[in-house]
Parts: structure tokens; sequence; C-alpha cells
């Protein structure tokens, strides 16, 4: 049985908190196989709410990234890099590589990290890490997060909604990776876009 056909049977709004929280921490839950088929189920069965999966979903990533937050902010860059260099590191699929990548990416991007970097696949789930790091204010990680995480599960959880009449479930799988990954590189660029455009109507507030 596939991860996504057990998806199919078994989701509650529990286990999609549950497993976007662990998403949100270091453990690999891919949350496009967790929200898009949940919605995907929803579209069909009243067992489930396509707006309820959203919120059960954000909470849960929210709770998860808080974890990564204080993991962050109160064991420090030695402790968070001797986990990822250790065998439990390594089976969570992490390596200091990547946490030093995530850490350059807050560097570039400043707070907005935080809410752009939900839509970046390899940092979504790391990008908490060097907010606690830096001792971003808690109030403005979580609503960032809220917001980052908010937007990609309703990206997740529109595609595997306008999916079910046209998809069949064994190909549910392979067309949700797809088009997840183009969608969230898609509002990663009107994100930029937008950053762009707050940068340049700042200059020329200051020049005026």
């Amino acid at each position: 049985m596939s991860f996504i056909t057990w998806c199919l049977a078994h989701l509650n709004y529990y286990t999609i908190w549950f497993l976007m929280l662990l998403e949100s921490t270091v453990i690999p839950v891919p949350s496009e196989l967790v929200v898009a088929p949940a919605a995907y189920r929803a579209a069909s069965s009243e067992d489930l709410n396509v707006l309820l999966i959203v919120l059960f979903a954000t909470l849960g990533a929210d709770v998860g990234a808080t974890i990564n937050y204080l993991a962050g902010r109160y064991l420090g860059r030695p402790a968070i890099y001797a986990f990822a260099n250790s065998t439990l590191g390594h089976l969570c699929l992490l390596n200091q590589e990547k946490v030093q990548k995530t850490e350059r990416y807050f560097t570039d991007h400043g707070a907005s990290a935080t809410l752009i970097g939900r839509l970046v696949p390899g940092i979504r789930h790391l990008i908490s890490i060097p907010a606690g790091m830096a001792r971003m204010p808690y109030g403005r990680f979580l609503l960032y997060t809220t917001l980052g995480a908010g937007v990609w599960h309703i990206i997740l959880a529109a595609i595997g909604y306008s999916l079910a009449s046209v998809v069949p479930e064994s190909e549910l799988e392979a067309t949700v990776t797809r088009y997840s990954h183009e969608l969230g590189l898609a509002m990663l660029g009107l994100f930029a876009l937008f950053i762009v455009y707050l940068v340049v109507k700042d200059r020329r507030k200051k020049k005026a």
C-alpha cells in the first residue's frame, strides 16, 4: 500500500494536524501527499471539509514550526549542527549543509524568509530554525508562518479538490507532485515580485 493510498483511507482532521506538525519539524512527511489527497477525498465524501483540512493543516504547521523555532533559539547552532550530522539527523534526511543553506536563505531575505520560505522545497520545513537563532519576535514569526503555510495548503487543497473528477486514484500521487512543484515555484515568483515592488516603492519614497 502506498502512502497516498493510506492517506485516502485513513486521513481525518487529527491525523492531518499531526502529520503537518511532523512535516514542519525535521520529519520528512511530504505535505503534498497529505493535504492534496485529503482534499481529493473531501470532493467526493462528506467525512472531510476542504476548509477544515486547510485549517488543521496550518495549525499543525504552526506547532511544528514553533518546535523548530524554539530549538534554534534555545539550543543554538552547535547543537543544531550536531543533530543534523548525527545518525538520527541523517534518517530525517538532514545534514549540516542543508541547515547552512537555510541559514543563508534567511540571512539573504530577512524576516520575510519565514513567509516565502514556506513555498520553497528543501527549505520549507527548516526555515523556522534560523528564525529562532536570529531571535525573531515570536508574534511576527507565527504570523508569517501561518500566512506562508496557509497559502501553501490552499494551493495543495485546490489541486487535490480539482483533480477528484479528472484523475484516477492510481495517478494522483504523480499528478499532485508535479502540479504542487510548479505552483509552488509560481507562488514564489509572485512573492519575489511583490518584494521587489516594496523595495522600489521604499526607495522612491526616500528619494522624494
